[in-house]
């Protein structure tokens, strides 16, 4: 099952994952403009779904800081979701727009979220949105230096989500690779030639353990064994 799941994650990054943009609906780098007119806005299926994006859609119009766009949080929703993931650890929480995404998924999965920022006021900020989306029992916040509060992590780890600071995504990458499922994955933001971390894109694509492409500006490596 998880096999297959990955699986599944890959072919949907190949096929989605090609389309960064700024704000939904419109063009951007990389993206083929046959996109945008394909893709719809995200529709809720039930009461909760509803909610969760419509609090989404105020971060994203009110409390913009650094956050992923509209179409990376929908992507990593179905990755997680189609992957069963049951725990998903986060570096770089910003105001919790990427967050309430995995915790769409994570509802549907009964996962957990554990997510990490290092600034009091973001962190803040991304608390209140959790409970604003109804999400406080599926995400755990965790304020302080990520790369110290990652050592008291146990347990396995479906999915690493690197959105933090750049230069720190190798030393992420050794702390939490050891805890990550077989046919896990690690998915990082903002790989790009211009922001992508060299030390880090030499550890994702010269390891024979590991299976990398990036699409849309983001990696997705898979822990074959």
């Amino acid at each position: 099952m998880v096999v297959r799941s990955a699986v599944v994650f890959a072919f949907v990054l190949l096929v989605v994952g090609q389309t960064p943009e700024n704000t939904f609906g419109q063009r951007g780098p990389g993206r083929d403009p046959g996109d945008a007119e394909l893709e719809k806005a995200p529709l809720g299926a039930n009461k909760f779904e509803k909610n969760a994006l419509a609090v989404l859609e105020d971060i994203y119009q009110n409390q913009q800081y650094r956050n992923v766009p509209q179409h990376d949080g929908r992507l990593l929703r179905i990755l997680t979701q189609s992957l069963g993931a049951k725990h998903v650890v986060e570096l770089g929480s910003s105001t919790g727009y990427s967050g309430i995404w995995f915790g769409l998924a994570l509802k549907e999965t009964g996962g957990k979220l554990t997510t990490y920022e290092i600034d009091a006021e973001r962190a803040a900020t991304a608390r209140e949105n959790f409970k604003r989306a109804g999400m406080e029992s599926l995400i755990t916040l965790v304020e302080g230096d990520a790369h110290d509060e990652v050592k008291k992590l146990s347990g396995s780890i479906d999915i690493i989500f690197l959105d933090a600071d750049k230069e720190g995504y190798v030393d992420y990458l050794n702390k939490l690779l050891p805890l990550r499922c077989p046919s896990g994955l690690v998915v990082a933001h903002n790989i790009n030639p211009r922001m992508a971390d060299p030390a880090f894109m030499k550890a994702i694509t010269t390891n024979p353990d590991l299976e990398t492409i990036v699409r849309g500006g983001m990696s997705i490596t898979l822990k074959k064994k």
